[in-house]
């Protein structure tokens, strides 16, 4: 299985729409046209069919998880633990 046979089975199983890709994919600062993203559900055989490298995928993947659960919450950052001195008996 290529990634771009995990990619459509993705955008079907998800009924996700080309802008929506789009934008799931700047979620991670990734940035790429609609023609592009369209290259890649094209059938091998078409004149402009692109494969899908890892990045991509990656990126698709990485940007899913922000787009279903939300961007991950900032920690606070603790105060430095200082030790109480002790007390002499």
């Amino acid at each position: 299985m290529t990634n771009n046979d995990i990619f459509k089975k993705l955008r079907v199983a998800l009924k996700l729409r080309d802008d929506e890709i789009v934008k799931i994919l700047e979620l991670v600062d990734f940035r790429i046209s609609k023609s592009e993203l369209g290259a890649f559900f094209r059938k091998e055989d078409h004149p402009n069919y692109m494969e899908c490298g890892d990045q991509i995928l990656r990126n698709f993947l990485n940007g899913l998880v922000i787009h279903l659960r939300g961007p991950m919450p900032k920690k606070k950052t603790k105060a430095p633990i200082t030790k109480k001195p002790k007390k002499n008996k």
